[in-house]
């Protein structure tokens, strides 16, 4: 699947979510599910291809400064928070998420991260790779053959051991305040 159809599936779903389509937050999200819905009408190779896609798509995020600031937002964020944080940029669209690759710091464009520095709203997903298996569950009546092709897929690809880019203490305030300043004004008091 090429990235612009990949990045197509997303906004398609983001345009049945609407207006609501930013916040991971509420309990009724209708983001999730409009994913879901636009990913089980394709065919079972289709939805492979997504997920194939989905896990070079969060690698490519897999980056120090991009954890920096999921760190900051977040008030914290172990190993499995930030790849929840990868799959809520993803699912905050192609824009937001290619800036935020180039510069984390342009997250505090977002409302629904100035809410976050209110204790309301959050941008994380916990699973974007859930959401294509029930998607594939849905079209096949099965998962198994998902699974077994993403392992297949997984047996060439060589996952990195850590972020890319420059790391920092991400509880030096003064450092993130330096490398993430529009971010810091949010949250760090």
């Amino acid at each position: 699947m090429k990235i612009d159809a990949w990045w197509a599936l997303i906004d398609e779903a983001r345009a049945v979510a609407g207006v609501r389509a930013d916040d991971r937050n509420p309990p009724d999200d209708p983001l999730p599910a409009a994913l879901t819905d636009v990913l089980a009408r394709l065919s079972p190779e289709k939805i492979a291809n997504f997920a194939v896609r989905h896990i070079e798509v969060r690698r490519s995020a897999y980056q120090w400064p991009v954890w920096g600031a999921a760190y900051l937002v977040e008030g914290g964020c172990s190993d499995d928070g930030f790849m929840d944080f990868r799959d809520g940029l993803i699912l905050l669209g192609r824009d937001v998420f290619t800036r935020t690759l180039r510069d984390p710091d342009t997250l505090a464009d977002l409302p629904v991260v100035a809410s976050m520095a209110d204790d309301d709203g959050w941008i994380g997903y916990e699973s974007l790779s859930c959401l294509i298996k029930d998607a594939y569950h849905t079209a096949t009546g099965e998962t198994e053959s998902l699974e077994v092709g993403i392992e297949r897929f997984m047996q060439d690809v060589a996952l990195p051991d850590e972020p890319t880019g420059e790391c920092w203490d991400f509880d030096d305030d003064q450092e993130t305040r330096r490398r993430l300043p529009r971010l810091a004004a949010l949250f760090l008091m």
